[in-house]
């Protein structure tokens, strides 16, 4: 009875987090798909140089805590070069920036995946190498990996509660504000709890509907 009545006493503050919560994972995943694509190419351009960023890009970022990541563009920008982001500026670059290097592995597998005929087939077309990647190659390799993309969408709504450390309002931060105005530091954090799961099985379930639907079309 009391985590109902906490959230209806407090549901400004928990609706609010999950309008944060939602923005960000929305932008880190938008963000983080247009710059995984362009980094999953990077890494298998005949250029070594090329090649090479693409592969740094992709390991620093997987290889470093995003906490980290996060601390370096707030405050690090700020001090180094007088760049000063604001909290939610910040989150949305550190989850987008983060999500491109996983996003980007996908991409190269779902790139890599692709039947070579199909590239073979549309160059005896007369396409360019560009033209049969942008028509032919990239399309078909999204739509294979579109249920690893909507997965990287849940992570990303979870560690978007990293967030709270630099003063985003999402979820944690304002559950955290209800925990220092009722002194309750289990209930909130309950009902935030709740909230996460609630979002992650309702995406996870329409997912997997249209994984379905995609697996459907394909069989006809």
């Amino acid at each position: 009875m009391k985590f109902f009545t906490m959230f209806w006493d407090y549901r400004d503050y928990f609706f609010t987090g999950v309008q944060y919560t939602l923005l960000l994972a929305a932008i880190g995943v938008v963000c983080g798909f247009i710059l995984g694509l362009v980094v999953a190419l990077a890494r298998m351009s005949p250029l070594k140089i090329v090649r090479f960023i693409g592969h740094a890009w992709v390991e620093f970022l997987r290889g470093t805590p995003m906490m980290v990541q996060l601390l370096i563009i707030h405050y690090g920008f700020s001090q180094l070069f007088g760049v000063n982001f604001t909290p939610i500026q910040s989150g949305a670059i550190t989850l987008s920036i983060n999500s491109s290097a996983y996003l980007a592995e996908i991409f190269r597998a779902g790139i890599q995946g692709v039947d070579r005929g199909q590239g073979e087939a549309a160059r005896s077309l007369g396409m360019s190498q560009g033209m049969s990647l942008r028509f032919i190659i990239i399309p078909q390799a999204i739509k294979s990996v579109l249920p690893a993309i909507g997965n990287e969408f849940i992570t990303i709504i979870k560690e978007s509660s990293i967030v709270s450390i630099i003063g985003v309002t999402e979820l944690i931060f304002q559950s955290g504000s209800v925990v220092g105005i009722t002194y309750n530091g289990m209930t909130p954090y309950l009902i935030v709890a709740v909230i996460y799961f609630i979002l992650t099985f309702t995406l996870s379930r329409i997912l997997g509907v249209f994984e379905r639907k995609l697996k459907a079309s394909d069989n006809r």
